[in-house]
């Protein structure tokens, strides 16, 4: 590849992506009793019309990322950074509520979310640290300042009742992972995250009383393996202990921590039918829709779940409904394909790259987009909270499509300069 020249691949996945996000929010407003055209002017009323005006804004922002000097996103990171930390502590004073959440500013008739946009400020200031050939993530100073990097952002965008998109900043630890963080933090996460879920799904007093007994066990035969196994069976002792700890404070934390549509998105998750006109009817629907679809689906703007509103947020976190309706098993496979193939070369890219900034911020990148792509599908299909995350490039929004390409083609400027870029 020649210098200055964009991927191919990554940029025409990228525009394949927002033509077929643009084409199922249509399908998802559209009212064959009444449809509208592009030339019509209550066209631009819909969900659809404002997609393409986002979809147009966008191109002016890749045409002003792709002019300025590389160099900018690094040395101006922590002035990007700390201004969208001003505005995620400025949102609970001067931001508006939408659909419950108050981390939304409205200028005019146009509504941002800060949030978002944030994603993409600590990825480049996460990388700009992580290129000081002095950092080394094996030790804890440095682990620490990037934690409070990514935990910053994460607490203020908490504090906006915004909890699913304080969620993606955990995809960072594919960024740090990558980048030299000892393999045990992931290992450690994912079991946390295992005793969590199992704790939700049994009750914690059922749990406790079994590590409580085996606990027991081996106490008793701890004397008989002192020489030999002494370390082994404390530090076996101490997982336990840690174990019962967690499962015993789930209880609590669900019922007296969280906020009621946060504890009911859980309980959903759990029992569709605990909330059977409302969360649960969501998912209810959600999975109705795409199993109606069948192998090949039910065509084009011929989705009856989706022409009829029975799944609600249709075009803007439910969008893959609309996929599984309308496309069918086979389709759903495209699109899921399609997703694996961008991020499968968005990681070959980020491996290509001679200094450690790029390739830290491709990783962020990656973690960041396959985050939304994983829980989106999960929660379309039951597997995960329902908790507000939209599917890249496909769901309906200004903040979602502007800050995933912002966050995509400042990498693709990056890469596309990789030879002027100095090696770490």
């Amino acid at each position: 590849m020649k210098n200055g020249k964009l991927d191919w691949l990554a940029v025409s996945l990228y525009f394949l992506f927002v033509v077929m996000g643009w084409m199922n929010i249509y399908s998802a407003v559209y009212n064959p009793e009444a449809p509208l055209w592009i030339f019509d002017p209550l066209f631009y009323e819909t969900n659809a019309g404002k997609q393409l005006i986002w979809l147009g804004t966008s191109m002016v922002l890749i045409i002003f990322i792709l002019a300025i000097d590389f160099r900018f996103f690094e040395s101006f990171a922590p002035l990007i950074y700390g201004a969208f930390i001003l505005l995620l502590i400025a949102v609970p004073f001067l931001g508006v509520t939408i659909n419950g959440s108050h981390s939304w500013f409205k200028i005019g008739g146009i509504t941002i979310q800060p949030a978002e946009f944030a994603k993409t400020a600590t990825a480049l200031l996460l990388a700009k640290y992580l290129n000081d050939p002095q950092v080394n993530l094996t030790k804890f100073k440095f682990q620490y300042t990037s934690a409070g990097i990514i935990a910053l952002p994460m607490l203020l965008i908490i504090a906006s009742n915004e909890t699913g998109s304080a969620l993606v900043f955990a995809s960072f630890l594919i960024l740090l992972y990558r980048e030299g963080l000892p393999g045990r933090y992931p290992g450690l996460l994912l079991s946390v995250i295992t005793i969590l879920v199992l704790a939700l799904m049994v009750k914690p007093l059922n749990i406790f009383i079994v590590l409580l007994v085996v606990a027991i066990i081996i106490a008793l035969s701890l004397p008989i393996y002192l020489q030999r196994m002494y370390q082994t069976y404390l530090k076996l002792a101490m997982g336990i202990a840690c174990i019962m700890a967690i499962t015993s404070t789930v209880d609590f934390l669900v019922n007296n921590v969280l906020k009621e549509h946060q504890r009911n998105r859980i309980k959903v998750l759990l029992d569709p039918e605990f909330d059977p006109r409302g969360l649960g009817y969501q998912l209810t629907q959600s999975k109705i829709a795409i199993g109606s679809g069948g192998f090949f689906g039910k065509g084009y703007l011929q989705g009856t779940q989706t022409k009829f509103d029975f799944v609600p947020e249709q075009s803007t976190d439910f969008i893959f409904c609309t996929i599984g309706e309308e496309q069918g098993f086979f389709g759903v496979l495209v699109v899921i394909g399609l997703f694996v193939l961008f991020l499968w070369r968005l990681m070959y890219l980020a491996d290509q790259q001679r200094s450690r900034f790029a390739r830290a911020y491709g990783y962020g990148v990656v973690g960041i987009i396959f985050f939304h792509f994983l829980v989106n599908i999960g929660m379309t299909i039951g597997l995960m909270p329902i908790m507000g995350i939209p599917l890249p490039f496909f769901s309906y929004g200004g903040s979602s499509l502007w800050s995933f390409t912002i966050l995509l083609f400042i990498f693709l400027k990056l890469d596309a300069h990789r030879s002027d870029m100095l090696s770490r």
